[in-house]
């Protein structure tokens, strides 16, 4: 069985996850799903000095100190980010890398960089107007195009301040990735604008297997048990 680590996009935390975790423990694969510093139930850490790298430095905590193996690393949105640091990283512990409608950083680029950027424009004025010039609050659920009122509550009543900082920090690789033989893209078709089908051409490009799910950004809410069997998979 697999050993998953669910690694979660901005204002989320180690609950945006819940409704697809059943369907991969009920056969058997361990998950571990953390909520990064400063979100969720760890908002009270959250400072100006939270950056890409105390996200990557929490995931190898995580691995580190749970002694953990040949992990399936997954990374929603944002958390590509931090996964493709962890797996330059620790590419002796990574035994599939898959981003779930996720940013895809290459060496010396910020999240900043590669969003839409109008995107990019609206969450800088965002941060100035409304969060100190540091911090995002929480965006309505339906900017992220989610409609159905259940995923809405659940996001809403969830998502807490981002640190900003973690879409300006520049990523720095070391050449652990390209060690990594297993990797997969999972794109959601569902709604527009989307940052995302840059990445997903970039990984067919590459030979990875990419696949499409027809949803909003956050699938594993609208389509939990479908986004588990992709993940599954494409597991180590």
């Amino acid at each position: 069985m697999a050993t998953f680590v669910l690694i979660h996009g901005a204002w989320e935390a180690g609950w945006a996850w819940d409704w697809m975790v059943p369907y991969l423990k009920d056969v058997g694969h361990e998950v571990h799903a953390p909520s990064l510093t400063g979100l969720g139930e760890r908002s009270h850490l959250l400072t100006p000095d939270v950056n890409l790298e105390t996200h990557i430095e929490d995931i190898l905590g995580l691995m580190k100190w749970g002694r953990l193996e040949n992990v399936t690393l997954v990374g929603h949105s944002y958390g590509g980010a931090v996964a493709t640091g962890v797996a330059d990283r620790a590419p002796e512990r990574i035994g599939s890398l898959i981003y779930l409608d996720a940013f895809a950083l290459k060496d010396g680029q910020s999240l900043s960089d590669l969003m839409i950027p109008e995107r990019a424009e609206t969450m800088r004025n965002y941060a100035d107007e409304n969060g100190e010039g540091w911090y995002l609050p929480p965006f309505p659920a339906d900017f992220w195009h989610v409609t159905d009122a259940k995923e809405a509550a659940f996001l809403e009543e969830l998502s807490t301040a981002h640190p900003y900082a973690t879409m300006l920090q520049k990523l720095r690789l070391i050449g652990g990735l390209d060690k990594i033989a297993k990797k997969a893209y999972v794109l959601a078709t569902g709604y527009e604008p989307s940052s995302f089908p840059k990445f997903a051409e970039e990984a067919r490009s590459l030979g990875w297997p990419v696949e499409e799910l027809e949803t909003h950004h956050f699938t594993m809410l609208s389509m939990p048990a479908e986004t588990a069997e992709v993940l599954i998979r494409h597991a180590a």
